[in-house]
């Protein structure tokens, strides 16, 4: 076993991170121990197979599409802890009472926009919608079905008529769902 308290989280690092995320210092504390129980190679960072391990990221027909946007912003296949809290900022619950650029709803709105754009070329063709309706409902759903559902989106929200959605177009369509009460996780103090 590695020696944890070389990789112990400094008071500076803290509120760093509780500036830039927005969660609170207990909060940040609480997850860097998540965080840390699930680095199995005991060396600050995790890897996806750290991430797969999570029995709902598992089983969520979307996980591999949610385990991906923790490394957006990774240089090479590892995460480290700050890099794993701006994640997580993106689902906090909207502040009524400061602004966090992470925890904006366009943030959230991008960070969904991601999960079906898989090219990532900034739009969503019909061949990325149907994959994603696959990974989200399996052999459910005929494939006639599945062609009939990604069809008629691209048609409600493609207003450019490339047959792609854009993430402008992408915001228009999905304006009168609650983004924040659908992207927020509590988490605890």
């Amino acid at each position: 076993m590695g020696n944890k308290s070389s990789l112990m989280l400094q008071e500076e690092e803290v509120a760093a991170i509780l500036d830039e995320t927005g969660f609170s210092a207990a909060q940040i504390v609480r997850l860097y121990s998540r965080f840390t129980s699930l680095d199995k190679g005991d060396n600050g960072v995790l890897c996806r197979e750290d991430f797969l391990r999570i029995p709902e990221l598992a089983i969520n027909p979307l996980g591999d599409r949610i385990v991906h946007a923790f490394f957006q912003e990774s240089q090479d296949d590892t995460v480290n802890f700050r890099q794993f809290m701006r994640v997580l900022a993106r689902f906090r619950p909207l502040s009524k009472v400061k602004d966090n650029k992470l925890n904006s709803k366009h943030e959230k709105l991008k960070f969904a926009f991601r999960m079906y754009d898989l090219d990532e070329d900034n739009k969503i063709n019909r061949s990325e919608l149907l994959a994603v309706l696959h990974m989200m409902v399996g052999t459910n759903i005929s494939e006639e079905q599945l062609g009939s559902i990604a069809d008629r989106t691209i048609t409600e929200a493609d207003t450019d008529g490339d047959s792609m959605i854009s993430f402008e177009e992408f915001c228009k369509a999905v304006d009168r769902l609650d983004v924040d009460q659908k992207m927020s996780i509590r988490f605890l103090n």
